[in-house]
């Protein structure tokens, strides 16, 4: 799903493919109900009012995004060193894999997600993408974009902004299909479907999630073994 717009044939992803990956990363994170969608039910129908269930939309969204940008600027800074672009895409590559296998074999919830109270909505969404490794993901599809748009800048200081601009643009797109899935399927459960459905369709997704973790890293370190020095 996320490998829209990788071309092996090829010298680059495009950056239409690699936008329409932002956009899917942003549904797949807004279906799964780990990045919080139930907890918009829950206050929904704790106030017993729809806007309730709204406005805990909100707070997730943002602490979703903000988990995006902590993960991505840092790197929007070593890619302005031109000469290592290769070697940074393929380590972040291998990092990815690493975190999908660490998902894979340690399948719990982190113990400090615990601690948040429900009510701090905006630092629990923070935490769980930061903990799940959802900013991860978006790296390898971030990286490729910003090398598109540095090929034709040298120097630092303009593909320094360029490369912020791109995380938090990265950041808003994915964000915004994210909360529109996520939104919608609370709406679902809240108006129509009623908790028995969640409760009787609930799948663990943890391996789901590691294995995609795994899969886009798998990919993106294809990409950057078979590009030119």
């Amino acid at each position: 799903m996320l490998s829209v717009g990788l071309n092996l044939s090829g010298a680059d992803w495009t950056p239409a493919g690699l936008w329409l990956a932002v956009v899917a990363s942003g549904l797949y994170h807004g279906l799964n109900p780990g990045m919080g969608w139930p907890l918009a039910v829950s206050a929904g129908l704790m106030q017993r009012t729809s806007l309730a269930l709204a406005a805990a939309l909100l707070p997730l969204t943002v602490g979703h995004q903000l988990a995006m940008l902590v993960v991505t600027l840092p790197f929007s800074l070593l890619v302005a060193l031109v000469e290592w672009e290769r070697q940074i895409q393929i380590g972040a590559s291998l990092l990815v894999i690493g975190f999908g296998i660490f998902r894979f074999v340690n399948r719990g919830h982190p113990r400090m997600l615990a601690r948040i109270p429900p009510t701090k909505l905006g630092l629990w969404s923070f935490t769980v993408a930061i903990a799940h490794g959802a900013g991860l993901m978006l790296v390898p599809i971030y990286l490729g974009l910003c090398r598109a748009a540095d090929l034709e800048m040298h120097a630092a200081g303009a593909l320094i902004n360029t490369n912020l601009g791109m995380a938090v643009l990265v950041s808003v797109v994915h964000s915004a299909p994210m909360i529109a899935a996520g939104g919608t399927v609370a709406w679902l459960v809240y108006r129509y479907l009623g908790l028995k459905f969640v409760s009787r369709s609930w799948f663990n997704l943890d391996a789901t999630w590691a294995f995609s973790l795994v899969l886009v890293g798998a990919l993106s370190l294809a990409f950057s073994l078979s590009s030119e020095p």
